[in-house]
């Protein structure tokens, strides 16, 4: 049932520009007095209507499909009519302020998908799968942006957090009768269950952890002395010249990024300035950010002449990279030589590549995605934030301290909390603060 209370927003639903089509949409209590403004009617509920969109003369502005639905059968929950017109930027301005003038307002971002999930038409995890749908670089990224949307991911947190309130009700069933003779049998069906839900938990964090990465990408610093071939070997992997190639050292002073994708995974390639002592003070400046550049670094690509091999200058290079962040040392221009092998560090991963002809290239591909902890995932990856990442990792530390205890009520407490940080994902217990904040990212419109 609608509330009185809930007013009527409106937006542009289509990115902006010209295009064959546009749509405004509107949500909320008053939908009627803006179709009867603009259309001199109100559509039949989910049927497309062929209408004129007037003016407050009632004047022609356009002429397009008219959709309307009824709460709660819509996006929103609210009742929403949809006006599609054609695409031209002006004529959607003037149907968006007829629109303000019968008594909408503007929408903010992410409003449409924030009254959803008010309405529980979504969960959080759904919600926030919307806009990480609209704005995926790769097909990899949007079939798992779908998956969530489509609640798997959901429904996955949902059956843990079932599994736990099982479990609490049993560990509460102990604490209310200890002195039952069945407590032995209790305890062991206690441990195997929580065992059951930490193995579920754990599967779920990978393939979180697969979804967050095609989401977010990876940052791949190439990193090296001049010369090394590091601007040949970045346009070698986008495909394209992104950055200027040449024989003269120190060619490059400035941070060059470009983003690439490996078997769906979205990658920023970023070329750095070579590392090396110089005179000169603009160049310096560039090996001062390609240093801080390395400290944001998920991987680090070390390139290396391999005519010279693992010089004293390479090995200065390697001492002051970031101990934690892992590390490819790759040996380029290997079309010029005879011997092509390279042995396995204890740490460091050895490849040969040419970004020359290409060769030894989809080999690096796949060191890459290891590198980063990429692997195919069966079924699919759920697309993951790094907030429901963070409620994962917590969930699972408070299983693992409720393992290590043997008092039965710090037991409870460790699965209540677990179960309470598991419920943040879908939004049971969200602050409002972190909805205004989740919202406000999307686009206007959606």
């Amino acid at each position: 049932m609608l509330s009185p209370n809930v007013d009527t927003i409106a937006a542009i639903a289509t990115a902006q520009g010209r295009g064959g089509i546009g749509v405004i949409r509107i949500s909320g209590n008053n939908i009627e007095i803006v179709a009867q403004g603009i259309l001199g009617k109100l559509p039949i509920a989910r049927q497309a209507t062929y209408c004129s969109f007037l003016d407050e003369n009632g004047e022609v502005l356009d002429e397009g499909i008219a959709l309307y639905f009824p709460t709660p059968h819509s996006y929103t929950g609210d009742n929403v009519l949809e006006l599609q017109g054609h695409g031209g930027s002006v004529v959607l301005q003037m149907l968006l302020q007829r629109c303000l003038e019968l008594g909408a307002r503007l929408a903010q971002p992410g409003e449409f998908t924030r009254r959803a999930f008010l309405n529980n038409k979504l969960d959080l995890a759904q919600a926030e799968s919307v806009a990480d749908l609209i704005n995926a670089n790769t097909s990899t990224a949007a079939r798992s942006a779908m998956r969530s949307l489509s609640g798997e991911f959901s429904t996955a947190i949902h059956g843990l957090v079932d599994e736990l309130i099982y479990l609490r009700m049993l560990v509460e069933a102990m604490l209310d009768f200890p002195e039952e003779e069945g407590d032995i049998v209790d305890l062991k069906r206690r441990d195997t269950l929580l065992n059951d839900i930490q193995l579920k938990l754990q599967h779920i964090l990978e393939s979180a952890k697969q979804g967050s990465l095609l989401r977010e990408g990876a940052q791949v610093v190439i990193a090296g002395q001049p010369n090394v071939g590091k601007s040949s070997l970045l346009n070698r992997l986008s495909g394209e010249e992104a950055a200027l190639v040449s024989n003269i050292p120190g060619t490059t002073r400035d941070v060059i990024r470009q983003m690439i994708q490996i078997r769906g995974v979205p990658l920023h390639i970023i070329d750095t300035a070579g590392l090396r002592e110089s005179q000169d003070e603009v160049e310096n400046l560039g090996i001062a950010r390609t240093h801080k550049t390395l400290h944001s670094a998920d991987v680090i690509l070390v390139l290396l002449d391999a005519r010279q091999g693992l010089t004293i200058k390479d090995e200065a290079i390697l001492a002051a990279l970031p101990a934690d962040t892992p590390r490819l040392l790759v040996f380029n221009k290997i079309d010029l030589m005879q011997d092509k092998t390279f042995s396995m560090g204890e740490k460091d991963v050895f490849l040969g590549v040419s970004a020359k002809t290409g060769e030894g290239l989809e080999k690096l591909r796949e060191s890459l995605l290891k590198a980063m902890g990429w692997h195919d995932q069966e079924g699919g990856s759920f697309m993951a934030r790094e907030r429901h990442l963070q409620a994962l990792m917590l969930a699972q530390t408070h299983l693992t301290h409720a393992n290590m205890l043997t008092s039965a009520e710090l037991f409870a407490e460790e699965l209540r909390l677990a179960q309470q940080a598991l419920s943040e994902i879908t939004g049971k217990f969200t602050a409002d603060d972190l909805l205004g904040d989740i919202f406000s990212r999307f686009c206007i419109g959606k």
